[in-house]
């Protein structure tokens, strides 16, 4: 086979893996994921001393903890953004008073599109 023919082939390749994942890019926890709430969340939601922690249980400092929930129950639904408890807080389409980071800044949209993107593909630890 040809150069032109090889390079052909990737083309095609690439093409067709981009369809199976509907171009959109996987989110890595470790890489995206973990910065955004270490920037943001983990110092409200840390075992002992963080208020967010003291109210409702949640942990961020491990990705097990997030996924364990808060003392009322799970907040991420692993494939479903639109029901899960943490994309509504950092989204706003909760109560305002319950907005997250409760007191600080909203996250900017890309940050929340990350999220998103996360819980959409299962809240893996990756």
């Amino acid at each position: 086979m040809n150069l032109r023919g090889k390079l052909s082939g990737i083309f095609l390749f690439a093409l067709l893996l981009g369809a199976c994942t509907g171009g959109v890019r996987q989110v890595s926890y470790q890489q995206e994921v973990w910065p955004i709430l270490q920037a943001n969340c983990v110092e409200c939601h840390i075992p002992g001393e963080g208020e967010g922690y003291l109210e409702t249980g949640l942990s961020m400092q491990t990705h097990a903890d997030l996924m364990q929930g808060t003392i009322y129950g799970v907040v991420i639904v692993p494939g479903d953004s639109r029901h899960s408890i943490f994309n509504m807080l950092v989204e706003g389409r909760s109560d305002p008073s319950m907005h997250m980071p409760h007191g600080r800044e909203s996250l900017d949209s890309a940050e929340i599109e990350t999220l998103r993107l996360w819980v959409e593909q299962g809240a893996l630890d990756n």
